[in-house]
C-alpha cells in the first residue's frame, strides 16, 4: 500500500508514534524515527530492521530548528525525497493558572506548536509533490477543554487550525494535511494524565479510569495500533481526496 514511500514519524519510538512507525513499515514505507531519547529510537529501530523493514533512528528535538534541520536532511540523504510525514511528537501534562512557574505552559506549547510548525516547514522543502502527506496527531482535547490543562488542549486545537490553513496552502502540489484526533488510547502519556487528573479531583487513579472509561461509548480505552490503522489509511493513496480534516477516533466518547 505504501510501498518504497520515505515516512518520517516524529516521538516514534513510544506510544502511538511507535505503533504508527511499526504500521507504516508493515505496510512497505521506509520509516524514519525521530525521537529525542536515543536510546529509544535504537530500540525500535532494531526492532523494525529486524523484522525485515527499511528503517532509520534520527536523534531530534523538535523545538530546536538545527536538530530538526540536520535529521530531515539525514533521511534525505538516505532516501531521497519525503513522501510522508507524521508530526506525533508532543507532551502533555497540567497547566493550572494558579502555578506560580510557567515553564510548563511554555515547554508544551514550545513542543507542541512550535515543534510542529519546523518539523512541517523543514519537511515540505523536502516533500515530493503528487502524492505527499501530513498526519498530525492531535487529540479529542482539540475539540473540546478539560480543567487544567489549558497548555495541552490551547496546542490541540492550535494543530486542527494549523492543518485547515495548511491543507489549502499545499493543495497545488498535491499534498494532503489532516489532524488524528485520538480520545482515550492506552500509553504511558495516558497513565500519566490519569495519575494528575486523579489527585486534581482528590480521587485514586483506578477510579478516574474507571469513570473515564464509562464515559466512553464502547466502554475501553482505545490501543495505539488502532491509531496507527487510521494513520496508514489516511497516508495511502485511497486516502487522496480527504485533506483539511480533523478526525475522531474516540470510541465515540466526542458525541458526550
Amino acid at each position: 500500500m505504501l510501498g518504497n514511500k520515505v515516512a518520517l514519524v516524529t516521538g516514534g519510538a513510544t506510544g502511538i508514534g511507535r505503533a504508527i512507525a511499526i504500521e507504516l513499515a508493515k505496510n512497505g514505507a521506509r520509516v524514519a524515527i525521530a525521537s529525542r531519547s536515543l536510546s529509544r529510537i535504537k530500540s525500535t529501530a532494531d526492532e523494525l530492521r529486524s523484522a525485515g523493514f527499511s528503517a532509520l533512528g534520527v536523534q531530534m528535538d523538535v523545538r530546536k530548528k538545527r536538530d530538526v534541520e540536520a535529521g530531515i536532511a539525514a533521511i534525505v540523504s538516505e532516501w531521497g525525497a519525503l513522501h510522508i510525514l507524521v508530526n506525533n511528537a508532543g507532551i502533555s501534562g497540567l497547566s493550572l493558572m494558579t502555578d506560580a512557574d510557567d515553564s510548563k505552559w511554555f515547554d508544551i506549547i514550545d513542543t507542541n506548536l512550535n515543534g510542529l510548525y519546523l518539523v512541517t516547514q523543514a519537511a515540505l522543502r523536502q516533500m515530493a509533490d503528487g502524492a505527499g502527506r501530513v498526519i498530525n496527531i492531535a487529540s479529542v482535547l482539540g475539540k473540546f477543554g478539560v480543567p487544567g490543562y489549558t497548555a495541552y488542549c490551547a496546542t490541540k486545537h492550535g494543530m486542527i487550525g494549523f492543518s485547515r490553513a495548511l491543507a489549502l496552502e499545499v493543495v497545488d502540489r498535491g499534498i494532503t494535511v489532516n489532524t488524528i484526533c485520538p480520545g482515550w488510547v492506552e500509553t504511558e502519556m495516558a497513565t500519566l494524565g490519569i495519575s494528575e487528573s486523579a489527585a486534581l479531583q482528590g480521587i485514586t487513579p483506578e477510579e478516574f479510569k474507571a469513570r473515564a472509561i464509562a464515559a466512553v461509548p464502547i466502554k475501553r480505552f482505545l490501543q495505539a495500533e488502532e491509531v496507527a490503522a487510521l494513520v496508514a489509511y489516511i497516508a495511502s493513496e485511497a486516502a487522496a481526496g480527504i485533506t483539511g480534516q480533523a478526525i475522531n477516533i474516540c470510541g465515540g466518547q466526542i458525541m458526550n
